[in-house]
């Protein structure tokens, strides 16, 4: 059994996302919201937004255990590029592209066998 969460269209670059993301998989929940709570990160805010709503759905939709709680899975795929210009010499634009990311976080339900 899992519970899931989802952020879409977070005006963060994915390349970013990701090294947040590998911080915290495979950890268990609290553990998981410690180090979210301790990295100076832009992303670690809106990643622990989405690991606190995947323990709620974990809680109140598959009525699972929050102290057995760990992080299965999270991956940050790219969305949309918000396509901006600036003005550079000559009257030539030069392109910033504004990077999006779909976020997914898994959690799942530690059973008594598995460990950390």
């Amino acid at each position: 059994m899992e519970a899931r969460a989802e952020a879409k269209f977070i005006r963060i670059s994915p390349r970013k996302v990701k090294i947040v993301c590998d911080l915290i998989r495979g950890k268990d929940v609290g553990v998981a919201q410690g180090i979210l709570l301790q990295t100076p990160k832009a992303a670690s805010e809106v990643l622990l937004k989405l690991l606190k709503s995947a323990g709620a759905n974990a809680e109140n939709n598959h009525e699972m255990d929050p102290d057995s709680l760990y992080v299965a899975e999270v991956h940050a795929s790219g969305g949309p590029i918000l396509k901006r210009g600036r003005p550079r010499a000559h009257g030539r634009m030069f392109r910033i592209n504004k990077r999006t990311s779909h976020i997914t976080l898994v959690v799942k339900e530690r059973t008594t066998g598995e460990e950390a």
